[in-house]
């Protein structure tokens, strides 16, 4: 079995048991692309057949099987990993916070994820300014997306072949991803994802820092909600940090909310 074999194996077991994916998307992208070894060198550590502990610089992902845990595994594991070092409890898993507090970690970032049910009416909509993606939109795009995500850590580093790769996934959809232009230019963008037949989500939506205060966030969302609804979908999720008050606001005035159990914490350790 190869190592992404085993990855995957795990994983879906852990998913299983937990209700949540122990992996997020840019992890998976970085495993299915083949650009990492296969072998312990301070890169990809694996602890096996019990679990697996992936280290992508200061990222460690320390996933244990659910038929082995509470044996001290995941402990024997991380205190393997040396230095500075990030790490995200996918779920707010208890027995993840008492790992991190054991070995020098701190609870740094909540990620929430709001709901709305696609039943639920939304407004009206009529912006000139909105279309859907078009060839030759890329740069912009991307130029945008570094604006609006500066000091965002995953987000902000998108670059054309992260682009490309999303764009290569199944539920790519160009009408799908939502613009706002005035001219040749971007103003900003909403990126919607289908999970499913039954799930949506507001995968990405950035605005150029120097269109703000146009109300285009609340538009480009609005605008996202109505392209996942009209196929169909019985609900819709987002990812927001649980700090940004001006983005909870927007969401919640279209009727999402978040739930306690609905948490991705991030643990840091200098």
């Amino acid at each position: 079995m190869s190592l992404l074999e085993h990855v995957e194996r795990v994983a879906a077991a852990a998913e299983a048991a937990d209700g949540v994916a122990p992996l997020d998307e840019a992890t998976w992208l970085w495993l299915r692309s083949g650009k990492w070894p296969e072998k312990r060198d301070g890169v990809v550590d694996i602890v096996r057949p019990t679990g697996f502990l992936l280290r992508r610089g200061e990222e460690v992902h320390l996933v244990i099987h659910p038929d082995h845990r509470r044996q001290g595994i995941g402990a024997a594991a991380l205190a393997i990993v040396e230095g500075p070092a990030t790490a995200w409890s996918h779920g707010n898993h208890p027995a993840a916070a008492r790992l991190a507090s054991a070995h020098g970690f701190e609870r740094v970032r909540d990620l929430w994820v709001m709901r709305r049910p696609a039943a639920d009416p939304l407004p009206e909509l009529d912006d000139p300014r909105i279309r859907p993606f078009r060839d030759g939109d890329e740069a912009e795009l991307l130029r945008v997306n570094a604006a609006a995500f500066a000091q965002h850590p995953e987000q902000g580093a998108l670059d054309e072949a992260g682009l490309a790769a999303r764009m290569a996934e199944p539920w790519w959809d160009p009408e799908g991803l939502l613009v706002a232009t005035e001219g040749d230019r971007m103003l900003g963008f909403h990126w919607t994802k289908q999970h499913d037949a039954r799930l949506g989500e507001v995968y990405v939506v950035g605005i150029d820092p120097a269109a703000q205060g146009r109300g285009l966030g609340r538009a480009l969302t609005l605008a996202g909600l109505h392209h996942l609804h009209d196929r169909g979908v019985e609900e819709v999720l987002l990812y927001v940090e649980s700090d940004n008050t001006a983005a909870l606001a927007t969401y919640s005035r279209l009727g999402f909310t978040h739930a306690d159990t609905d948490t991705h914490v991030m643990y840091a350790r200098g």
